[in-house]
């Protein structure tokens, strides 16, 4: 990876809270999900699902779900991702991993099948998110917001549960918070 790359996506990439009044292009989306489906998932199962919050109706939809500390920077973002995991994944399996008939693993297990598809949702979020930065999206993700009222008003009678939200667009820099501190690798990791 190059050193710019790695600045971008790692190094000076931020949480944004305010964004310019810049649209992002549909084309923009398409690609960031193509480069975030390539990182691995358990068994290849791609339990992630996204809905794309961009129209005035579908904000009017969300807007009730948000925190009040997350409404007006939510509203005024370009997108909302809306990152979803899909509790029936497992029915894609014999498509997604044609080697082994692994689909039987979940089929009546909700709660192997749920921490699966959340752990592997979530992963795919990440890959998500960075994807988006690699191709100078700006990322804003959340969970200020009432995960039943999402799922009730966007994924009502489906089997797909909402995980976060990310704001997407083009962030005003001159709005950031200074940088917070990490941990160091001696604090948190062993090499054993």
């Amino acid at each position: 990876m190059t050193a710019n790359l790695l600045d971008l996506i790692f190094l000076n990439g931020r949480s944004h809270s305010v964004w310019l009044d810049k649209p992002v292009e549909d084309e923009l989306l398409r690609q960031a999900y193509d480069l975030a489906k390539m990182g691995p998932t358990s068994l290849n199962g791609c339990p992630m699902r996204i809905t794309f919050v961009k129209s005035l109706e579908a904000k009017a939809k969300l807007k009730p779900c948000l925190d009040e500390g997350n409404m007006a920077k939510t509203m005024a973002a370009p997108v909302t991702a809306i990152i979803a995991y899909d509790l029936e994944f497992y029915e894609r399996l014999p498509e997604l991993f044609p080697y082994k008939d692994v689909r039987s693993w979940f089929v009546g297990k909700e709660r192997y099948s749920q921490e699966t598809a959340f752990r592997n949702g979530t992963l795919q979020g990440a890959y998500f998110m960075l994807a988006a930065r690699s191709l100078g999206l700006d990322c804003g993700p959340m969970s200020g917001f009432n995960n039943g009222a999402v799922d009730q008003a966007f994924f009502a009678d489906t089997s797909i549960r909402s995980n976060f939200l990310c704001n997407l667009g083009y962030g005003d820099s001159s709005k950031l918070f200074p940088r917070s501190p990490r941990l160091l690798f001696d604090e948190i990791c062993k090499i054993l």
